[in-house]
């Protein structure tokens, strides 16, 4: 019999502006609006949920502003956290939770946590690749690079991996992701129109054909305010082994989108393509090697 998980992601749109609204008061509003959206996964059967980037509250990045570590906190104890553990048990329900973690003052990250569906704590996922290169994207004020590895979740219902945003322009953590024995990696993200949706359906169905898992991709919709980086133009998507898009959401509307994926499809595709099998790591020894800037190998 076919192994289908029902799997769900949710995007959503912080219409709280910091202009109006104390941090506190958009936080507790946002994780209100993801509970309720999440019980509505627990009606639909959903097994593994993953939630936006920075899920309970806007993308503040988009400013560089000391106020917003007050967002931070402790990873698995604080309070948020609490509260979604608490419905991972109540609902059966494997979470993937991304949020503002502080590991000790001044160091913070971009984290996601996860819970299996008994509500046990099964560990984190730090991003790695931290951008501060486009106006409005200014993570490096805020997040150290992760140092955590690639972890894979072994959960009720299959094994897990994270990938958060700007990770999934980097191939070699979505590969180790793969080795580690993935057979879906959730890509949280908060990324607008105009900068790189040209890439949005390229290339996470990439990392899906060339390590053979299932992938899903989430972005947040909507402008917020006051920023004008962009609208977050959603889009979240579930795609297969084979790199075809199975269920995607709308581009500007909160929507908890839900596919049954079957994970036998993992196997059917792998013993199709021997891609683990034929890999050559002892050749590979170049990507990781430092190059001096001019020489040969920098200029290639």
């Amino acid at each position: 019999m076919p192994r289908i998980v029902r799997c769900g992601v949710i995007q959503t749109i912080c219409e709280w502006s910091p202009e109006k609204y104390s941090l506190a008061d958009i936080k507790e509003k946002m994780i209100a609006k993801h509970e309720k959206m999440i019980a509505t996964a627990a009606k639909k059967g959903v097994q593994i949920l993953g939630l936006q980037e920075l899920f309970y509250g806007p993308y503040f990045c988009a400013e560089q502003n000391a106020k917003w570590y007050e967002l931070t906190e402790s990873v698995p104890n604080g309070p948020t956290l609490a509260r979604m553990q608490k419905l991972a048990k109540k609902y059966k329900m494997v979470l993937v939770v991304p949020i503002y973690e502080v590991e000790m003052a001044g160091v913070f990250y971009n984290t996601a946590a996860v819970f299996d569906a008994d509500g046990s704590y099964l560990g984190k996922y730090r991003k790695h690749h931290i951008p501060h290169c486009h106006p409005g994207f200014w993570e490096k004020f805020y997040f150290t690079p992760g140092n955590a590895g690639y972890p894979v979740f072994e959960t009720r219902y299959g094994k897990v991996g994270v990938y958060i945003c700007y990770d999934r322009h980097f191939p070699e953590g979505a590969r180790i992701l793969g080795l580690n024995g993935a057979e879906i990696v959730f890509n949280p993200s908060a990324t607008v129109a105009g900068l790189s949706e040209y890439l949005w359906e390229l290339e996470q169905p990439a990392h899906a054909v060339a390590n053979q898992y299932f992938v899903a991709a989430i972005n947040r919709v909507g402008t917020e305010k006051p920023w004008s980086i962009g609208e977050f133009y959603g889009k979240s998507y579930f795609c297969n082994p084979r790199g075809k898009i199975v269920a995607q959401a709308s581009r500007d509307k909160d929507e908890l989108l839900v596919a049954d994926l079957d994970f036998d499809e993992i196997k059917e595709v792998r013993a199709t393509w021997q891609f683990y099998r034929d890999r050559r790591p002892e050749s590979y020894d170049e990507i990781v090697r430092t190059l001096r800037p001019g020489s040969v190998q920098a200029a290639d």
